[in-house]
């Protein structure tokens, strides 16, 4: 069986401490950092799954800084954010492609019989729930609101 990805994480620390990257080893400790601080939020150690949550929070962040820097034309940082998060995705959930968040979204509207902008909120809590960590919410809601004519 396989350590928990909590441990994989520290034991990648090490390793990269080891090899001398930096940025590795900033990336993944601020992971860590995260990790913990989840756990004292929730009040136990997190399974691999919360562990996911945490890493696609932390590239979720990335992606954001990414394209705030993208457009001051900060290109340096956005390298640095890039690499980062390079680093933290095979932490991640895998994302599913466009196709197949429509295609759930779709099932989703049409299980719940939503037909227009005030079924928003119980199509978007249950597509939430099957995509959880595998698609954007933002991009999912705007798939939503297109869907629905909202």
């Amino acid at each position: 069986m396989a350590a928990p990805l909590r441990d994989q994480v520290r034991e990648q620390t090490t390793t990269a401490l080891k090899a001398g990257d930096a940025v590795r080893v900033g990336t993944l400790r601020l992971l860590t950092a995260a990790i913990t601080n989840r756990e004292k939020e929730i009040g136990h150690e997190l399974d691999d799954d919360e562990v996911r949550e945490v890493a696609a929070k932390e590239v979720k962040k990335r992606t954001e800084a990414i394209e705030a820097f993208a457009g001051a034309g900060r290109d340096e940082l956005v390298e640095k954010e890039s690499a980062e998060r390079e680093i933290l995705r095979p932490y991640a959930p895998a994302q599913l492609d466009d196709a197949a968040v429509a295609a759930i979204v779709d099932e989703v509207i049409a299980a719940t019989g939503a037909s227009g902008p005030g079924d928003l909120g119980k199509v978007m809590g249950q597509a939430m729930g099957r995509l959880k960590g595998q698609a954007d919410g933002t991009a999912v809601q705007a798939l939503v609101r297109e869907r629905l004519g909202a």
